[in-house]
């Protein structure tokens, strides 16, 4: 197919730079195969070489977090404004924090509806002698690394169910009051404006006769077992109550590629909690996953095209 000046259409580069795990997860040849198929390229980017000799691209995807890389994009950028970069570093950077990842919660949510949404009471301690002191949390807290980098440390999570048990955690850490959710967590992905969501079994709630139980004991997630969990009959949150957060947390931290973790309370059917928010997940898993990203990307490229012509009509 030609365009009206008898050319074939100019074809897209989105360059993509991904750690080898993630790289082999994503950028499956059925994802390349329908993008080119749309007139779009996916370009490997070579990290160990000067971006600012790579390329040119339309835009650039990618999941890597260190200084050297941050400061390639932006010498890149410098050079090249026009090309999309998805997503900003100090965008993706919030979400290295535990802390600081849940803040937008509160301020993303702000139309009323029948839907309660928050984040579970949560306090940081950075000295060890501050388990010592009250700290108004309620048995069993989820103890989790402060950094949420994707390393196997940032994912070393254990529940602890009285404050004898605090004594056996190591600081700095994040204690978050678990919140019985009849064992779901849904997991909503977020693509620029599409966003789906799916349910899939999580930690078993806890009673109290469990918990005193096991005081003084900490529990590695890995030791929990949700084999007798069953999700079958679990109703799905309102779809449009989960679009909205999704737009509220994807304008609070501008982003456009991450997927976020909501419970529900086992005692009230209204309440849920965000727990917790990833950059860059695995869309594979998504049901025509190739389709989802070639959609985003061409509207990304769109966007891009407007933009241009009205700067230069200006």
């Amino acid at each position: 197919m030609s365009n009206s000046n008898g050319q074939p259409p100019r074809r897209h580069r989105i360059g993509y730079a991904f750690p080898p795990k993630k790289e082999q997860t994503f950028i499956q040849p059925s994802l390349i195969t329908h993008a080119g198929q749309h007139g779009i390229d996916l370009v490997p980017v070579d990290a160990s070489k000067a971006l600012t000799q790579q390329g040119p691209f339309d835009c650039i995807i990618h999941k890597l977090y260190d200084d050297d890389w941050n400061q390639q994009l932006k010498e890149y950028s410098s050079l090249y404004p026009r090309t999309v970069i998805l997503d900003p570093p100090e965008s993706i950077a919030r979400l290295h924090n535990r802390v600081s990842m849940l803040d937008v919660i509160n301020a993303a949510f702000k139309a009323p509806r029948v839907e309660n949404v928050g984040v579970p009471k949560q306090v940081l301690i950075h000295d060890p002698a501050e388990l010592e002191s009250d700290l108004g949390l309620k048995f069993p807290v989820i103890a989790k690394p402060v950094l949420a980098n994707g390393s196997a440390k940032s994912h070393q999570m254990s529940m602890v169910f009285s404050g004898e048990g605090l004594k056996k955690v190591e600081t700095p850490i994040l204690l978050q009051e678990f919140v019985n959710h009849g064992g779901t967590i849904f997991k909503v992905y977020v693509i620029g404006d599409y966003t789906e969501c799916v349910k899939r079994r999580s930690l078993p709630d806890i009673s109290d006769e469990q918990r005193t139980k096991l005081a003084g004991v900490v529990v590695p997630f890995s030791q929990i077992s949700n084999e007798e969990v069953n999700i079958e009959g679990v109703e799905m949150p309102p779809p449009g109550f989960v679009e909205e957060l999704a737009k509220g947390i994807c304008d609070g931290l501008k982003l456009n590629f991450f997927n976020f973790d909501v419970i529900r309370d086992s005692n009230d059917k209204h309440s849920y909690y965000v727990i917790d928010i990833n950059y860059f997940p695995g869309y594979a898993k998504l049901h025509n996953f190739e389709h989802l990203l070639t959609d985003f990307f061409l509207a990304v490229l769109s966007n891009k095209s407007k933009s241009q012509s009205q700067l230069e009509q200006e």
